[in-house]
């Protein structure tokens, strides 16, 4: 009979549905050397948030076919590792999102009304009636960054209170949205109409400290911002300022930049903030729902069975698998660039494979590039089985295509991605067994290894252009690891590349554009 170790706690429910098909072992507190020591006896591995799935642990886990996160995240497991070994990933990326959403609305509702401390002044014996006078959600405007599943049940319910609904989303289209029932807008719109918003968003690069001095000023004064999403999207001290002075009416937050919190002038507010310890996915329902969701995932697998939200490579025969794997990247990476160039908003996604790729298994290809597509977006919520699904609901029409004729590699990968920049292509092939190889960007022939960093500019082929652009580089300490120019006419259109051994400094890409003959110019993060 096979064997699961349980090293976190769960549901009692999820044990049952495990006890099924396995014997289970529940040994929480286990520590890495226990962990890794213990652990080659398992065919599967279920945990939650404490325990940490490393390289290490993974490497002596001879027997494990499975690792079952009881949540929605998977940063605290070594997936490339699991992946390199055959091992499937699987979490539950739905199973805490009513429970989110509706924490939202009751801490809007809290801030609105002032719920937590008219209920501590009572228990003290006190009957302030006039001190907490409330204001009303109804016919208010709320402001939604981020339309995801947990967004958009938000948006329901806020509309059944009979609020009006702004979004912010540029990776969702216009007619989900409208479907919904929220009006897309940019942020800084939606920062200066809002009466509230609500975050839902990973953090990233781009959203850490989205919410800061600058973009607080955009707001109104009566503006109440909720966060149950991701500590680091607010800057904690811009925002305590900007309520102690005034600037806002308040603020909810569920997480916070530190957990547990410390050091934090937050609590020495008043009523203008309520805050929670990161309840958002505590109810019973959702501890519930992710352990069965994920113990059926991990029963079905031991079952010689799919699993449904595997987070890497499901449903993949090895052999497929060792076939495709530099493809599989390489459609990964050359999703996420497109992306990137097209503005975020796609409505249409071509995937075409050319050359000898052509007569290959396309769908693995395909599901790799939505996956690079939306990763900017949604980060770890986006995997190998819901990539298909979240651009379905995003209103991304993709199509395949194929042309075997195409012979200048001998296999290729050409992405084409419509969105608020028009039509963006990339292609891109393998050199040898895995080096990457970006071949062309929008019909500009080039040939440029892929880097963490990229800067790519449209510009006139003219004197001058590239040293104009390294010198602002080097003025700024970003140093160029490589550079290509593509051309199709002497003096004509053309692109750069320029591979960076570090990110680019805020408001040096305005710098760029500004140099003459440069029409437009990208930082890419891959």
């Amino acid at each position: 009979m096979p064997k699961v170790l349980v090293s976190d706690q769960i549901d009692q429910i999820g044990i049952d549905i495990l006890l099924q098909v396995a014997h289970v072992d529940v040994k929480t507190g286990l520590s890495a050397t226990e962990l890794t020591e213990s652990i080659g006896q398992y065919d599967a591995l279920m945990i939650r948030s404490s325990t940490k799935v490393t390289t290490p642990v993974i490497e002596a886990a001879h027997r494990l076919k499975i690792i079952g996160r009881a949540g929605v995240g998977v940063d605290n497991i070594d997936v490339g590792a699991a992946t390199r070994r055959g091992i499937v990933v699987v979490n539950s990326p739905e199973g805490n999102t009513i429970a989110a959403a509706e924490h939202t609305v009751a801490m809007m509702m809290s801030l609105a009304r002032s719920i937590p401390q008219a209920d501590s002044s009572l228990k003290k014996g006190e009957w302030q009636r006039s001190r907490f006078i409330g204001v009303e959600v109804y016919k208010k405007t709320l402001g939604i960054v981020g339309l995801g599943k947990i967004g958009s049940h938000v948006a329901r319910v806020a509309r059944a209170l009979g609020m009006q609904i702004l979004a912010y989303d540029p990776f969702i289209s216009m007619e989900r949205a409208q479907q919904i029932g929220a009006r897309l807008v940019d942020l800084e719109q939606l920062f200066g109409e809002a009466d509230y918003i609500t975050l839902h968003i990973p953090k990233t690069s781009e959203t850490t400290h989205l919410i800061n001095r600058t973009t607080l000023n955009l707001m109104k004064r009566t503006v109440r911002i909720v966060n149950c999403a991701r500590g680091g999207i607010i800057n904690e001290s811009d925002l305590f300022e900007a309520l102690q002075e005034g600037r806002i009416a308040g603020a909810a937050l569920d997480v916070f930049e530190q957990e547990p919190l410390q050091n934090s002038r937050l609590p020495s507010l008043g009523r203008e903030i309520v805050l929670t310890p990161h309840l958002g996915a505590s109810t019973e329902e959702a501890q519930a729902n992710v352990a069965i969701d994920v113990a059926e995932q991990i029963r079905d697998v031991l079952l010689g069975l799919p699993a449904r939200s595997a987070v890497n490579i499901p449903g993949l025969r090895p052999e497929v698998l060792q076939e495709l794997k530099g493809y599989l990247e390489l459609a990964e990476t050359l999703g996420n660039l497109v992306g990137q160039l097209a503005g975020g908003r796609i409505t249409t996604f071509d995937i075409r494979l050319q050359g000898n790729l052509a007569s290959k298994e396309a769908q693995p290809i395909i599901i790799a590039s939505l996956k690079g597509l939306l990763t900017p977006a949604l980060c770890e919520r986006v995997n190998y089985v819901n990539a298909s699904l979240e651009a379905k609901d995003r209103g991304i029409r993709v199509t395949e295509t194929r042309d075997a004729s195409v012979e200048d590699y001998t296999g290729s990968i050409r992405l084409a991605a419509l969105g608020p920049e028009g039509e963006r292509t990339v292609t891109g092939a393998l050199l040898g067994q895995n080096e990457l190889r970006i071949t062309n960007i929008d019909d500009f022939p080039i040939s440029v290894a892929v880097s963490r960093y990229m800067l790519i500019t449209l510009h006139r082929d003219m004197p001058g252009i590239i040293g104009k652009v390294g010198s602002l580089l080097g003025s700024h300490n970003v140093n160029i690891a490589g550079m290509q120019v593509g051309r199709k006419l002497l003096r004509g259109e053309a692109v750069m590349v320029l591979s960076l051994d570090d990110p680019l400094p805020e408001g040096l890409i305005g710098e760029i554009e500004s140099v003459s003959g440069i029409g437009k110019a990208y930082t890419v993060n891959l």
